[in-house]
């Protein structure tokens, strides 16, 4: 195998491994595993949901913490599709753009669905990637554009709650 050839196929598992951490965001976040969502992101990491400044959350501590907004609905689904990794610049680094379509239901049945995209920093760290800057770009909110999507099933809440 040629040094050109390994490249691209380390180039290729790394766009893939990319790609299985913002899709495991989405489930972590749907079946409101925080831990395990928090994991995917580096300690020190940034995240900007919305310009409010509950929606800004710093370490993966705070923004496990942040994130038990969640909990006011009752299911959720978090749809990722159009994933664009670019690798670099520098060794280690890399770019993500996906577009989400989240889908809340409301404790009363009624449902809210949001269009956005999640633009993403991430950083090798050893042998996996972990999402070190998050912002979400809003592109609409239409209540009446709301189907049943397949939500996960929640777990207990922790608070038993």
């Amino acid at each position: 195998m040629s040094g050109d050839h390994a490249a691209l196929l380390a180039q290729l598992a790394d766009k893939q491994a990319i790609t299985e951490v913002l899709f495991a965001y989405c489930n972590h976040l749907d079946r409101m595993e925080l831990d395990a969502l928090a994991a995917l992101f580096t300690e020190d990491c940034v995240v900007d949901y919305g310009p409010e400044p509950h929606l800004h959350s710093a370490g993966s501590a705070g923004l496990r913490r942040d994130l038990e907004r969640m909990w006011r609905w009752a299911r959720t689904a978090h749809l990722l599709a159009n994933v664009t990794v670019s690798l670099g610049p520098g060794a280690g680094r890399a770019a993500a753009l996906s577009a989400v379509l989240a889908w809340h239901e409301r404790p009363d049945g009624s449902t809210a669905t949001m269009m956005g995209h999640y633009v993403d920093e991430l950083v090798k760290v050893e042998d996996h990637w972990l999402i070190s800057r998050r912002r979400q770009e809003l592109l609409g909110n239409d209540a009446g554009f709301t189907v049943n999507i397949n939500p996960f099933e929640r777990l207990a809440r922790p608070d038993g709650g």
